[in-house]
């Protein structure tokens, strides 16, 4: 497997994947943040034989689909009710306002639905963080719930989450 990146000045970039078995297909990233998938002929990789338009959202779904991190997302059942589960990496950044607070502070399960199920630290890993848990900037959350509580978790430690009613 090979890939190439390659700058399309004044359009975006072109990144070429050829896989083991001999495939080529690309991705022009335009600089507004369309997308085109471009597919191959196996005995011509310079013939594309087909190309996929996609807009930035429909691009984004795509990814989420083929991402390592989708390999994450479960369906879980339970009786007639179903749950779409994701577990998600976020990092504690330099401007987090949960930076060097307790991960009590974030009330992170009460504010998104979703849970704090380890902290990745360079010294090591934190497998189920108690509340006293004192956040640092470079630490790496593993968060699992809803797509939705796994976002609102992400804009939360990022500090873009608005305010809840009790705290307004």
């Amino acid at each position: 497997m090979t890939t190439r990146r390659t700058p399309l000045p004044g359009v975006g970039v072109q990144y070429d994947l050829s896989t083991r078995d001999g495939r080529h297909i690309s991705v022009v990233a335009h600089q507004d943040g369309r997308r085109f998938l471009g597919f191959y002929r196996p005995d011509d990789p310079d013939a594309c034989q087909a190309t996929i338009p996609l807009d930035p959202d429909e691009a984004g779904a795509l990814a989420e689909l083929i991402s390592p991190e989708a390999a994450a997302s479960t369906t879980v059942q339970h009786g007639d009710i179903e749950l779409d589960l994701v577990s998600e990496r976020i990092t504690v950044g330099p401007q987090s306002p949960y930076r060097g607070r307790l991960l009590a502070d974030t009330r992170a399960r009460r504010r998104t639905g979703a849970s704090v199920v380890a902290v990745l630290r360079r010294t090591g890993a934190v497998p189920s963080p108690r509340p006293d848990f004192r956040l640092e900037a470079g630490d790496v959350l593993l968060v699992v719930g809803t797509r939705q509580g796994v976002d609102a978790a992400a804009e939360l430690i990022a500090g873009t989450l608005g305010a809840d009613e009790d705290e307004a």
